[in-house]
């Protein structure tokens, strides 16, 4: 795969997952700590149900001092929608009290530092510094399979995608990849149109 072509199915993947306005996990956030516990909490969850979750859950906890003073079974109750929940209420204290006793009261901008943090992982941390504009490739489900499909790896592990696709694309691309991959695959949620399409991005 030469870094032209894979840059011309990049922007196809854009504009067919453009069709559909969709707001994903780690947007509009007012606070920076509320976009990472709303990454944290989209694991395995899909992004409009994390949405309304996080939603909930910062009207109720505003700041990150209520939230890390939260009892655990409030957390629980407002984020029982979400996968994991009970894991991720832990996360969503330990977190809160982690930010603001080491951090004063914003996440760090490096993976390494981040990835420290209580149930971050390396693709958590990259969306989270992606969103704030710095060059990250987080590597989920969507990024995996559409990855794979088009050829861009033949890796199978999130950290040795991540490696390629850092290869691949030049560093003023990455912070795209992870969003023009989710909106693609949730806009075409049919395994059968949606490989049908990336067959067609693919002879690009």
């Amino acid at each position: 795969m030469d870094r032209q072509t894979a840059i011309k199915q990049l922007e196809e993947l854009e504009r067919l997952g453009g069709v559909k306005k969709m707001r994903l996990a780690a947007e509009g956030w007012r606070e920076e700590w509320q976009t990472l516990i709303s990454i944290l909490m989209s694991a395995r969850t899909r992004d409009e149900v994390t949405v309304i979750v996080a939603e909930n859950l910062f009207a109720e906890f505003p700041t990150l001092v209520e939230l890390l003073k939260a009892n655990p079974k409030d957390v629980s109750r407002i984020i029982g929608p979400v996968n994991f929940f009970q894991n991720k209420t832990k996360y969503v204290i330990a977190i809160s009290r982690r930010l603001h006793e080491k951090h004063g009261g914003k996440p760090p901008r490096t993976i390494e530092e981040l990835i420290l943090l209580p149930g971050v992982g390396r693709k958590t941390a990259n969306v989270f510094i992606s969103e704030y504009g710095a060059p990250a490739i987080g590597v989920d489900t969507h990024v995996s399979y559409i990855s794979q499909k088009l050829g861009w790896t033949k890796s199978k592990t999130p950290d040795k995608i991540e490696i390629d696709l850092k290869n691949l694309f030049p560093q003023n691309f990455w912070s795209r990849v992870n969003g023009s991959c989710v909106r693609f695959g949730k806009t075409y949620m049919s395994r059968i149109k949606k490989d049908e399409l990336l067959q067609k991005i693919s002879k690009i």
